[in-house]
């Protein structure tokens, strides 16, 4: 496909939705049959004509995860850091996630998850298995568990 059709093509894409750099080289890349100096030049027109902007892609997806799916920092983390997201760019994207949603959203799946295990021997393990694979960090976890579990203690 000739560079000019990508680059439409591409524009189109992101003034849909927010991409990042890593995302639109590939695309391309795969478009443009493996040219990437082509690539990178239309990479270079989109990002300078802020069709492409990784900040404001890491700051959607931040409060998109944590928001929708649940996500926790640890698993945003890292996965912009897959997509070539700088380190100080994701921290500026995390501050942007409403803690005490996040927090809330945490406690819910936990007493979600709790109810689903409470006559296992091994609750809180497992519990807390499925609280940190949601990318919260172990302190955070470690509390929600322990505030359902004293939850249930106080009902019966």
């Amino acid at each position: 496909m000739e560079e000019k059709k990508v680059l439409e093509r591409l524009q189109r894409q992101c003034a849909r939705a927010e991409s990042c750099t890593f995302d639109v080289r590939r695309k391309a890349v795969k478009a443009l049959e493996g040219d990437t100096e082509a690539a990178e030049r239309i990479v270079a027109s989109l990002v300078k004509d802020r069709f492409v902007d990784d900040a404001r892609y890491a700051a959607a997806f931040a409060r998109e995860k944590a928001a929708l799916q649940g996500w926790g920092p640890v698993k945003i983390r890292f996965q912009l850091r897959g997509k070539g997201i700088p380190d100080e760019t994701i921290t500026e994207a995390l501050g942007e996630v409403d803690t005490a949603k996040a927090v809330a959203k945490l406690d819910k799946l936990a007493a979600e998850r709790y109810r689903l295990l409470k006559g296992d021997p091994q609750c809180r393990l497992k519990l807390l298995k499925v609280l940190l694979s949601r990318g919260y960090d172990y302190d955070e976890v470690e509390a929600a568990v322990r505030r359902v579990m004293n939850d249930s203690q106080d009902e019966r």
